[in-house]
């Protein structure tokens, strides 16, 4: 039963602002909620999480239920996939360091509410997922824990009911400062409970049903939705297909056999966690920063009773969740699901690599540039100032490839990430397939769709961050 809460709808602490960033060192914690069992996309997503398990400390994978699983819970299933990564981790060592061993990671195999929604939480309902994600918040740390969630969330619904039955209010507001949460829509009625009993928490959604009708506007399905939900036009499918998948996933070693074909899309839960790979877009500081798993705003959708991260935004000003993409057709698309479609080939093919190594030795495989850009090496964002008029110089001939293969550049502006507030910033670009590129701030607010005065047209020679 759900037990009643009355006393602690208004929290001490403010939410944290739309404005900040994560900024810490080291690399991004997660905790994995799944109904995996229930259909072949999140056993998809698991394989290639354990192939970035060198690059995120993963804290706890948590089977759950959802709406379309709702009596049942298949931790076994992680337990599988582990040991299969288990017999690959000597050759993934020979391309990177800090991959854990699988003792470790079955270790953190735990299961969630057995039973759906709010229904299955309560003072009598408390499991070891639960505790699981209670005990990895309350971990000393300076980086947040990412809560990935891959189907229903009420098994976050029953910790965050269990630190608040048993904790004054400063250590819950303490509690969930540390909490980032991306959910893909929402999979039972423990979503929007949480998002109205705890207005602060860090939240990325796209609010829906838990029926999945509203799927077809997320921005998640942009990873593969192209053609079940028709809404992903411009996007190249051929990296998404069973075929593909076969040719480069499936048919090496023990982990690709483990890698099922899809029924309704490939790897729908996977963005809740693609932004949290090191790939230099650093999303998962700020989610408006966009990355492989989508970008989002901060903004109060309809129905809720606060702003959370989401999709939308003022389409005037242009300062919206959208992305303006030029397809595989040379056509200039703008969506939500673009935001993640567009970098397509970029983690597909960093996946199909990673997958060689599991079965090849250093020599046979490819490997990402090390990338230096102005003296600083590795893939923190860089911030520089300028104002409008100042040429500024964006030098990565310093970079190098650690394979030998001859390096290509390519720098673009993602207009849409540099939003402040209601502006967007104006720059041009030279020396975009070079090694060394100019970058130019010809103003502070690029034209709206009606010629007016605001505050755009008064900011004329402003500082400006670049990132």
């Amino acid at each position: 039963m759900v037990q009643p809460v009355v006393c602690f709808l208004m929290l001490a602490a403010a939410a944290i602002p739309a404005e900040h960033a994560d900024n810490f060192s080291g690399k991004p914690r997660m905790v994995v909620v799944s109904d995996i069992g229930n259909e072949p996309d999140d056993q998809m997503s698991l394989v290639r999480l354990l192939l970035y398990s060198n690059e995120i400390d993963i804290e706890g994978l948590v089977a759950s239920t959802s709406t379309w699983q709702k009596t049942a819970v298949h931790p076994e299933t992680m337990r599988a996939l582990i040991q299969a990564y288990g017999q690959v981790r000597g050759h993934l060592l020979l391309h990177a360091q800090g991959w854990p061993t699988s003792a470790d990671l079955d270790a953190k195999v735990f299961t969630g509410q057995t039973a759906y929604g709010m229904a299955a939480t309560g003072r009598e309902h408390m499991s070891e997922g639960a505790a699981a994600i209670i005990r990895a918040a309350d971990r000393k740390d300076e980086r947040p824990l990412w809560v990935s969630v891959w189907g229903g969330v009420n098994t976050l619904a029953q910790a965050l009911m269990h630190v608040r039955e048993t904790r004054s209010r400063a250590e819950v507001d303490a509690f969930i400062e540390k909490l980032r949460v991306y959910s893909i829509s929402d999979q039972d009625d423990a979503g929007p409970w949480i998002r109205r009993e705890f207005p602060n928490l860090f939240y990325i959604v796209e609010p829906s049903t838990a029926t999945g009708g509203e799927y077809y506007y997320a921005t998640w399905t942009g990873i593969s939705g192209d053609k079940y939900y028709r809404n992903a036009a411009g996007a190249n499918f051929d990296s998404v297909t069973n075929e593909w998948l076969d040719t480069n996933i499936r048919s090496k070693g023990p982990l690709g056999k483990l890698y099922p074909r899809f029924a309704f899309i490939m790897e729908g839960d996977t963005p809740s966690y693609l932004s949290l790979i090191d790939n230099g877009l650093n999303a998962y500081r700020r989610p408006d920063w966009g990355g492989w798993g989508g970008r989002y705003v901060f903004r109060q959708p309809y129905g809720e009773t606060h702003p959370i991260w989401t999709q939308g935004g003022d389409l005037f000003s242009r300062v919206t969740s959208q992305d303006s993409v030029r397809g595989a057709d040379g056509k200039i698309y703008v969506s939500d699901q673009s935001t993640i479609w567009r970098w397509r080939d970029a983690f597909q093919n960093d996946f199909a690599a990673r997958m060689t190594w599991t079965i090849s030795d250093y020599a046979h495989a490819n490997h990402n540039p090390i990338v230096e850009v102005n003296g600083m090496k590795g893939t923190a964002p860089i911030f520089l100032e300028t104002e409008v008029g100042q040429p500024l110089t964006l030098d990565a001939s310093g970079s190098h490839d650690p394979d030998g293969q001859m390096l290509h550049y390519h720098w673009f502006h993602y207009a849409e990430a540099g939003g402040t507030g209601t502006a967007l910033a104006e720059v041009t670009l030279s020396g975009a397939d070079t090694a060394k590129a100019t970058v130019t701030a010809t103003a502070t607010c690029r034209p709206q769709w009606l010629p007016i005065t605001g505050p755009c047209r008064q900011r004329e020679r402003r500082t400006s961050s670049w990132r």
